[in-house]
């Protein structure tokens, strides 16, 4: 049991880490198009997240896939900005901004790249556990609980900004995606 705590607080880590702060910046551009009345899709996006980046993890363990960390690294930036645009072009297009299957497949793709760049240092813990399932169960605890917090955080500050500040859905969306952009552009530029 004990051995399991571990694992989760590494995923609690992991995500809150704000010295890397890619997983949060994701977290942040996937969920400012939403609001506390669709709490349950948030859960859900951060679920198939959590999902995806644990297969993603669970695929380097048991050396059933091996990519070039370089090359991870680079994309992760990369799926920031996809997501934070995507939601700049759905109002734009004065579609849904919530459109689920979207965020459904782009969250699963983007969660196992994410979980890619942290398989290395993953599989270097788990290189002396000879039962591997647990603590991969217990790390994506850690993840989820974590993700639902920052989640709800973001949902939080999304509704004081817009209505006790007055600040209308559509500008909120752009604005806040337009700030991730730049946030992760510098990242982006130190990757290539």
């Amino acid at each position: 049991m004990e051995e399991f705590w571990f694992y989760i607080k590494l995923g609690l880590n992991h995500v809150l880490d704000f010295g890397a702060y890619d997983h949060i910046l994701f977290l942040a551009a996937l969920t400012i198009p939403f609001s506390f009345n669709s709490w349950k899709k948030i859960v859900l996006l951060a679920t198939v997240f959590t999902i995806a980046h644990c297969v993603s993890l669970a695929l380097s363990v048991y050396d059933m896939i091996a990519i070039d960390a370089g090359f991870i690294e680079l994309l992760i930036p990369i799926t920031i900005i996809l997501t934070a645009m995507f939601n700049i072009y759905y109002l734009k297009q004065n579609t849904n901004t919530k459109n689920i299957p979207w965020h459904l497949t782009a969250t699963a793709f983007f969660g196992i790249i994410h979980g890619f760049g942290f398989s290395n240092y993953f599989k270097m813990l788990m290189a002396e556990e000879e039962q591997k399932l647990r603590p991969l169960l217990g790390f994506a605890t850690g993840i989820e609980i974590s993700q639902v917090l920052i989640m709800i955080c973001i949902l939080g500050w999304a509704y004081l900004v817009q209505s006790k500040l007055k600040v209308k859905h559509r500008i909120f969306v752009t604005v806040a995606s337009l700030i991730i952009v730049v946030i992760t552009v510098p990242m982006l530029l130190e990757k290539i």
